[in-house]
């Protein structure tokens, strides 16, 4: 059995989408550990703010069978192979962690992003701050506690 913690965002129809996401990873993956939703600003190109939160879930699936579930649950969600790395987003589901897996294949885990984005770090402390990043060699709440919360804006939201 796999821990595994993943990033749900959107721009697009947002509090739709998010709740979509969840439906469907609820779905396949069964009762998650869900964070508070955060609202923030586009991070690398100008758009409307993004809703984001992190899940995480227990699995007997493969590294490589959660990645395609993910990407499955992106396409239901109207997102297609052509859209660009830093453009809005209906659904945009990374997969964070697969338990202590370091790994570029199927996908970068664990993301770059934890540690560089308030958006992603922030849900994932809320959830999992006793959880260990291999690579950072720390603890989610230690990450959280030495980021620089200047860097970007962020609050809370409800969306049901």
């Amino acid at each position: 059995m796999a821990r595994i913690y993943i990033s749900l965002g959107s721009n697009i129809n947002k509090r739709t989408n998010l709740l979509n996401g969840l439906h469907a990873l609820q779905a396949h993956f069964g009762e998650l550990n869900h964070s508070s939703v955060y609202e923030s600003e586009a991070v690398g190109f100008n758009g409307s703010n993004f809703y984001n939160s992190v899940a995480g879930a227990d699995t007997d699936l493969s590294l490589e069978q959660v990645c395609k579930i993910l990407k499955q649950i992106e396409r239901d969600n109207g997102r297609t192979p052509q859209d660009k790395k830093f453009s809005p987003r209906t659904l945009d589901l990374d997969l964070l962690f697969y338990d202590d897996v370091i790994c570029q294949t199927p996908a970068q885990i664990p993301r770059d992003e934890i540690t560089k984005n308030a958006f992603v770090l922030w849900p994932l402390y809320e959830i999992a701050p006793d959880f260990f990043h291999p690579v950072a060699n720390a603890t989610i709440e230690q990450l959280w506690q030495d980021y620089d919360k200047s860097k970007q804006n962020l609050w809370k939201v409800t969306i049901e």
